[in-house]
């Protein structure tokens, strides 16, 4: 099973990076073919319902939160935060990409990769366009802050990780500050080196103006109740504690906020209605995508094609390598969170690692700090949600944003395990 899993993967990943194919029809088609290949037709409804129940409340949150701070942009709430920083960013392609590291950082904060995306794009991409920037360096720029900052207690991956190896999140978090910290000097300096090269391409000089603002921007600010800025940052702000102190699970808390964000901004029903379909067709794109992706983890799983992968890995690590057991799980890490979903890496690959490792007397807390430090290359994975919201935003595609931020996502995670090695955080 694990070669025909490696074969399922590497024919699903041929297609869309060749562009076959649609990411959504891939993630359909290419499992069901090989399930029913392998005799598996009467277990592949059961299988395809269990993966797309697990990322139903995925989906859920990611409905509602797409369509709660797009209403909150249509609101208003994001233009003087905007405006600040295009004063400051000005023209400058350099100040623009670093702008674009900071925002990135502080909206990562509420551990939700989907909402730092939504955020930083629709405050930057206007920026990007108006001057000819390449907007696949604000991507390079979400994917290395956001998958350092996702590392808090709160973030999915160290929150997996913790669970899988019942340790405690907050210890795995501790530990791993100063290779964050790396992480993030990283981050800042590839915002460095890719504005710097785009003030070379675009020619820039200071005091070059802006070009002016497209008149679609300007009728769009109809929406805008700037009134009530006050009420929608107390509401967001709210809303980005309650996800970090666990109140209610989060597609609830999303659910609720876009409720209240609707009451308060658009009481009138037409008006609610007119939000809702202006941002209905991405919504469903990427909810779509979602459940899709739970079909390809579902036969993934369900066929034990996930357990032979890992096991196929297992096989092939040196016997003499069992101390070095969390270097190994860091850089397996970035595979296999590439080719599956933190679920399975987490719940399923993890506890075997783990396992092994205990035989060599290796802490589980070392473990599961390098098994978060393959994020970076994890967040192009296609079976998860945010690079699928990214090119949506962006108006690309997975293949294209793949090419361009692979090797800066390399980059990210080697110098996050170089920094927890050096710290003794994995050793």
């Amino acid at each position: 099973m694990a070669w025909v899993g490696f074969a399922m993967v590497s024919v699903f990943m041929l297609l869309i990076l060749t562009r076959r194919l649609s990411a959504i029809v891939a993630l359909i088609l290419v499992p069901v073919a090989f399930g029913l290949a392998l005799g598996l037709g009467p277990e592949l409804g059961k299988m395809i319902m269990d993966g797309v129940l697990k990322v139903t409340p995925t989906a859920m949150m990611l409905m509602f939160a797409l369509l709660y701070f797009a209403v909150m942009f249509d609101a208003g709430l994001f233009e003087p935060a905007v405006k600040r920083i295009i004063r400051w960013v000005g023209d400058d392609p350099l100040r623009i990409t670093l702008g674009t590291a900071a925002l990135a950082t502080i909206i990562s904060l509420d551990g939700d990769g989907a909402t730092t995306v939504l955020v930083v794009v629709t405050a930057f991409l206007p920026v990007y366009l108006r001057l000819g920037m390449n907007p696949l360096i604000l991507a390079v720029m979400l994917l290395l802050t956001n998958t350092v900052i996702n590392i808090v207690p709160w973030g999915g991956p160290t929150a997996r990780a913790a669970s899988a190896l019942h340790v405690d999140a907050l210890e795995v978090f501790l530990g791993l500050i100063p290779a964050m910290l790396a992480g993030l000097a990283y981050a800042f300096a590839a915002a460095w080196w890719l504005g710097k090269r785009e003030r070379r391409r675009l020619g820039w000089v200071a005091g070059q103006a802006l070009a002016a603002e497209p008149a679609q921007e300007r009728e769009a600010k109809a929406s805008h109740r700037p009134r009530l800025f006050w009420v929608n940052l107390a509401l967001t702000l709210a809303l980005v504690a309650s996800m970090g102190l666990g109140i209610a699970p989060l597609p609830v808390l999303m659910m609720v906020g876009l409720a209240l964000a609707m009451v308060i901004n658009y009481p009138r029903l037409a008006d609610q209605r007119e939000r809702v379909a202006a941002h209905a067709e991405n919504v469903l794109n990427v909810v779509a995508l979602i459940f899709a992706a739970g079909a390809f983890t579902g036969i993934l799983s369900g066929s034990g094609m996930v357990d032979g992968m890992s096991q196929a890995f297992l096989d092939v690590v040196p016997e003499g390598s069992g101390p070095y057991m969390s270097l190994i799980t860091a850089l397996a890490a970035i595979p296999f969170t590439f080719v599956m979903s933190n679920d399975a890496f987490f719940f399923g690959i993890l506890p075997i690692l783990n396992g092994a490792a205990g035989q060599y007397g290796v802490d589980p807390l070392h473990i599961a700090r390098a098994s978060v430090l393959g994020q970076p290359v994890h967040a192009l994975s296609p079976l998860i949600a945010a690079p699928y919201l990214l090119v949506g935003l962006l108006k690309r595609d997975m293949g294209e944003l793949q090419r361009h931020c692979l090797g800066w996502a390399l980059g990210s995670s080697a110098v996050l395990i170089l920094a927890a090695l050096a710290t003794g955080a994995i050793l």
